[in-house]
């Protein structure tokens, strides 16, 4: 009787590096690549686990002793319009949100070099050049698309580009990659803004969650993501639901 061979991944764990989060903290990453013709099913499995993709790479911390780093997901349908997030939405009601090909350009590459410049200068993507941003842009065999920010215009030609987004999507959701934007309109609270555009592009899409990422519990700048609620947490006993007190 013959086994019929199935191609599950093969999955590595990274030396152990400085915590980009937690100081004095080492990190260790377990991984396995994204490639081939189950790559976008593979990712939603993953990122259910709690994996992150960067690339044609799926990551998940694997850190002795120390669990800080949590997924989390909005689950869209029971999402609540606190008032302060309709502020940002009517302050940001000047820009349009278009999908567009995960295609990295020379005017992506701006706004991100201002943005890293300006607000993480010493984190560990400030080496990056343009080819690495091409790398992470567009190489991938996921189902991944950027939606770009631009302010509205009168005329035919689109508005200036003041942010984007790589996303991921996923069988049950999307992913948020990345974002940036130009750090001269950061009283819009764009970031912000851009989460809450994607809950409500995932909700018309009738998707059931917006992938965050990481929350890092003692991490001033992942603390954030803690605001959007309802939300799960992938914890020991699977995603637990937390709510607004």
């Amino acid at each position: 009787m013959s086994i019929e061979r199935r191609n599950f991944p093969q999955f590595f764990i990274t030396a152990p590096a400085p915590c980009p989060y937690l100081s004095g903290r080492l990190e260790r990453k377990v991984f396995t690549h994204l490639v081939g013709q189950d790559a976008r099913t593979l990712n939603t499995q993953l990122s259910r686990g709690g994996f992150r993709r960067s690339q044609n790479i799926a990551y998940r911390p694997a850190c002795d002793g120390c669990s800080a780093c949590v997924s989390v997901r909005t689950p869209v349908k029971q999402f609540t319009w606190s008032k302060s997030a309709l502020r940002v939405l009517a302050r940001n009601r000047d820009l349009v949100g278009t999908p567009v090909r995960a295609k990295a350009t020379s005017e992506h590459y701006g706004v991100f070099r201002d943005y890293i410049d300006s607000r993480h200068g010493d984190g560990g993507m400030a080496e990056m050049s343009v080819l690495d941003f091409v790398a992470m842009i567009d190489e991938t065999f996921v189902d991944s698309h950027l939606v770009e920010y631009r302010l509205k215009t009168d005329g035919e030609e689109p508005g200036e580009l003041v942010g984007a987004v790589l996303v991921d999507m996923l069988d049950d959701g999307l992913s948020l990659i990345y974002s940036f934007y130009e750090p001269r309109f950061e009283k819009r609270s764009l970031g912000t803004f851009i989460i809450l555009d994607s809950i409500s592009r995932a909700q018309r899409m009738g998707l059931d969650y917006l992938y965050l990422g990481y929350w890092v519990k003692g991490s001033a700048k992942m603390e954030y993501k803690s605001r959007f609620l309802p939300q799960e947490r992938l914890t020991p006993d699977g995603w637990t639901l937390f709510v607004r007190k």
